[in-house]
């Protein structure tokens, strides 16, 4: 199986999921502004499964695992812990590690008796100690009430936008993730840049969060997974506590697990941002991203220009599928790889007109 990465025009899209990507995203935001914050934020990997509930409330273990995914240690947690810092996080906890990490670097902190209290929600006032500690900011910062000075910080850094809770209460999925995505935007203590930058994403002008060159940066793909196989031995990290998109929209382990046991899908990865994009093929979608799988049958060129294809189809199939850039019409060339015969897998960018005619363009493939 020869595997091809056209990065780029795989990128346009993806990065936002069901967004409409070639609109700015201050026009994305007013649309929808938190689908578009929670996209960013699964898409950063500073979230898990963001299809999940977003009124859940978020435990401070779970917190502990977001801040450490928001920072640069994010590449150097252990798959297993060996130590276990607090006497009620044993060394076996899926959280260990981030929660050592997070306690190292005094981002949070625990309670006497040498209680961390993984399991109780995390309140807005612990939240702020860690997102401040990303920022540069420690208890030199603050003088008399620590607390209170950081909830003045917060405050003054805007870091609230979209976010009315009180420092006792508690959040849910819903606050981490204005939260987080008010600290991408926020410009850290050493000046200069935005915290965003840490991770790889960029701000745009009007001051929204674009996550392009982090995804960017690492991408891996397509990979096409045959029915019935494991997602985990695809991808090189665990994907139980990935950020998942299938066909374009925020989904969970298990449903793509589901998916995989019926029908053959096709998977981009980025290995830093923990971020699996999956297309199921075959499956009929109305718009944006699609698979389908078959057999070459035809090669078609335009009259004008004879050495370049314009379109192939597929056996049993009288659909016409438009090579849409000049890498996938070398593909398709006589200078290219694949021939008339050939098995192939088509990862294609789906539109219908007003008349409800459909045209597909070929932005990748993967050739058997």
């Amino acid at each position: 199986m020869i595997l091809r990465n056209m990065t780029a025009p795989f990128l346009y899209v993806a990065a936002v999921a069901a967004a409409t990507t070639m609109l700015p995203a201050r026009t994305l935001a007013a649309d929808n502004n938190q689908d578009y914050r929670r996209k960013v934020i699964g898409v950063s990997g500073i979230m898990n499964n963001t299809s999940t509930s977003m009124d859940s409330p978020v435990t401070r273990a779970e917190y502990a695992r977001m801040l450490v995914n928001a920072s640069a240690y994010r590449d150097y947690v252990p798959a297993q812990s060996r130590v276990s810092v607090y006497a009620d996080v044993p060394m076996t906890s899926e959280y260990a590690a981030y929660i050592r990490i997070a306690a190292e670097q005094k981002w949070m902190v625990g309670y006497l008796g040498g209680q961390f209290k993984p399991d109780q929600p995390v309140t807005l006032k612990e939240a702020v100690r860690g997102v401040l500690a990303l920022l540069g900011y420690g208890d030199e910062d603050f003088s008399g009430d620590l607390s209170g000075g950081r909830m003045a910080m917060f405050y003054s850094l805007e870091l609230n936008e979209e976010l009315g809770r009180q420092p006792e209460e508690i959040l849910n999925r819903a606050d981490c993730v204005n939260l987080f995505y008010n600290l991408l935007k926020t410009e850290m203590k050493s000046g200069g840049r935005v915290y965003g930058t840490v991770l790889g994403c960029e701000v745009n002008s009007d001051g929204e969060i674009n996550p392009m060159e982090l995804v960017d940066s690492a991408l891996s793909g397509p990979k096409v997974i045959p029915k019935g196989r494991q997602l985990g031995d695809y991808v090189p990290f665990n994907v139980q506590q990935a950020s998942i998109f299938v066909n374009g929209e925020a989904s969970s382990y298990e449903r793509l697990k589901d998916h995989i046991a019926d029908h053959y899908v096709v998977i981009y990865y980025n290995t830093t941002a923990k971020t699996i994009w999956a297309y199921i093929a075959d499956e009929d979608v109305q718009t944006g991203r699609c698979v389908v799988r078959g057999t070459i049958e035809n090669i078609y060129y335009s009259s004008a220009d004879v050495m370049t294809p314009t379109s192939v189809t597929l056996d049993g199939d009288d659909q016409e599928y438009r090579l849409g850039s000049s890498e996938m019409q070398f593909a398709f060339s006589i200078y290219g790889s694949l021939r008339v015969g050939d098995r192939v897998t088509l990862i294609c960018e789906k539109s219908v007109n007003s008349n409800d005619d459909a045209t597909y363009v070929v932005i990748d493939y993967v050739e058997d």
